[in-house]
């Protein structure tokens, strides 16, 4: 249903990224290096990464269970899941995820710890000499490295979530997983995936495998019939919520009750916060089902300790204290029409204080879209860009973007301070619009990846 040269020539675009902004120290400068070999920021093929793969012996094929996991948003959310999942198994789990926050390392959870930055500067360096010089991108050189460190550590599961898209995305050259999970998928990356919602569905259907059970959460209809087709011409298992799969809370109000043919599981209260979320531990829970890994059943509660940064998470350290006592701080890393829409029930439940929420974006990004579900909850919103985030959309284009009713910020710092009735009743704070500004926010309070 799409179109493979229409998708490859559209995501070729020419330039550089400004890793100065995303990657620091040694890894940053070897990683600079790699990206002088290949013009462009990105350019969605398998060739350049499966050459490289074969000077390196393979190591994709050497991994333990792969669960593949696609889709707009909560890809990362879905990962936090199965690998909570996974560990309460007592399994050791490789997790590769992207972009990062902070440092390039919380991209590689290896057999349940993060890498050092001496084992992937080591490991990025031998896939530089392998390389040779030629042509590659810094995304192929990162999901190298990320099978490398996976082949040579022992663990039970690894789970690989795609970078952008799927079909072209350089995860997609892993010839064999236990089963795909493919998340919400919205409106988001319309240059590299295509204009419509079901160019959109198809590119991130492109990570289903022949035979491979595809397990998906809840979709539009339109998504739906993408995932039925691409699923059936590849003879893959098609488990979709509300079909093969259900979920609901409990009467409690807390507890989750998941549903398939295999049976029912009363499930703990999700760590992660939302409805959405609720979504994105139900997918995983069902993927592990439909991939016939030998989950125990304590296991399963392992949904009740997952961790994901900049996902609905609330702020304690260096930024929360510049608020009154008994104020609230939090902080969310969506940035699409999606992601602006899976907040709103949040936000409804948040109803019982004021709401501040302070925007910033990325430029590429469609803050109109994003913004528009969100303003009728706040009480007052606030528009800012960080001197350090990559990419930032300007403070005037976010004030536009929402019909006037942002103020300028213009940072957060000044945000905060300016922030009406701070004598008053405790209030909540959201900062959101951008996973670049969470990177900012999370260095700004002090957090640090484990």
């Amino acid at each position: 249903m799409t179109d493979p040269t229409a998708a490859t020539s559209k995501a070729t675009a020419p330039g550089k990224p400004a890793l100065g902004a995303e990657f620091t120290g040694r890894t940053g400068t070897v990683l600079e290096r790699l990206n002088r070999l290949y013009p462009a920021l990105i350019d969605l093929s398998l060739g350049r990464l499966e050459a490289l793969l074969a000077k390196l012996g393979h190591p994709e094929r050497h991994l333990p269970p792969v669960i593949h996991v696609a889709g707009t948003n909560g890809k990362g959310s879905t990962c936090a899941n199965l690998r909570a999942i996974g560990e309460a198994a007592g399994w050791r789990v490789h997790v590769m995820t992207s972009p990062h926050l902070v440092d390039v390392t919380e991209r590689f959870r290896v057999a349940g710890k993060l890498v050092s930055e001496n084992e992937l500067v080591a490991t990025l360096e031998e896939i530089e000499q392998v390389n040779a010089g030629q042509p590659i991108t810094v995304f192929e050189v990162l999901t190298a490295a990320g099978f490398q460190l996976f082949s040579r550590h022992p663990a039970e599961l690894a789970i690989i979530e795609v970078g952008l898209g799927g079909r072209f995305d350089a995860t997609n050259v892993l010839p064999k997983v236990a089963a795909c999970a493919i998340t919400a998928i919205s409106m988001d990356h319309e240059a590299f995936l295509g204009s419509t919602l079901t160019a959109i569905a198809g590119e991130k259907a492109g990570i289903i495998k022949p035979g491979v059970p595809a397990v998906s959460g809840r979709q539009p209809a339109a998504v739906r019939a993408v995932l039925e087709h691409e699923a059936a011409s590849r003879g893959a298992p098609l488990w979709l919520r509300d079909r093969e799969w259900h979920l609901r809370r409990g009467e409690d109000g807390l507890s989750l009750i998941y549903e398939d043919s295999r049976g029912t599981l009363t499930l703990p209260e999700p760590a992660l916060v939302g409805a959405h979320q609720d979504d994105n531990a139900g997918l995983a829970i069902a993927t592990l089902r439909a991939s016939g890994l030998p989950v125990p059943e304590s296991a399963w509660s392992g949904i009740a300790r997952a961790s994901w940064p900049a996902r609905l998470q609330q702020l304690h350290g260096d930024l929360a204290t510049q608020l009154p006592a008994g104020w609230e701080l939090w902080l969310d890393g969506g940035h699409n029409p999606g992601a602006g829409e899976a907040l709103v029930p949040v936000l409804e439940r948040w109803a019982d204080r004021p709401l501040h929420i302070l925007v910033g974006m990325k430029q590429t990004k469609d803050a109109s879209g994003f913004l528009a579900p969100l303003l009728d909850h706040a009480t007052t919103v606030w528009a800012v860009a960080e001197p350090d985030q990559h990419l930032a959309l300007a403070v005037g284009d976010i004030v536009s973007a929402s019909k006037g009713r942002a103020h300028p910020g213009p940072d957060i710092a000044s945000a905060l301070a300016a922030l009406p009735d701070r004598n008053g009743a405790p209030a909540r704070v959201l900062i959101c619009g951008s996973l670049y500004l969470a990177g900012v926010v999370l260095k700004k309070d002090g957090w640090n990846a484990s």
